[in-house]
């Protein structure tokens, strides 16, 4: 539970150095906030991999194609960088290309869920008489 709290005080720092920094040195202040997301993700990369080995169990108990799961992974992977992304250029006063950056990953996700959703469509088709 004292992770959030970090993270919450690493953000609101960060924030509060921007807003400071920013009528001084904008370039600096851009970086700062940069810096303050990468010390929040790299704060959460003990708790990713928690999750990635519990679905890795589900997978496993399952009996799910194990290259769903890894399309599945690399789904979610995707929608949080481009998140990422999209917000590091909406911080940096382009949000129209941090729109276009989340527009290509919606695309991207799209055709990478192909198979899963052809998948499914199989399963359905097997169980109907």
């Amino acid at each position: 539970m004292d992770i959030i709290f970090k993270i919450i005080a690493i953000g609101l720092i960060s924030c509060f150095a921007t807003l400071i920094i920013k009528p001084i040195k904008a370039d600096f202040a851009i970086i700062i906030g940069i810096v303050g997301g990468l010390i929040i993700v790299f704060l959460i990369i003990n708790y990713l991999t928690d999750v990635f080995n519990v679905i890795k169990n589900i997978i496993g108990i399952s009996g799910i194609n194990s290259s769903l799961y890894t399309i599945l992974l690399k789904i979610i992977g995707i929608g949080y960088l481009v998140e990422f992304t999209a917000s590091i250029c909406s911080d940096t006063g382009n949000s129209s290309l941090g729109d276009k950056v989340l527009l290509g990953g919606k695309i991207v996700i799209m055709v990478m869920a192909l198979p899963i959703i052809t998948s499914i469509l199989n399963i359905i088709m097997e169980l109907l008489p």
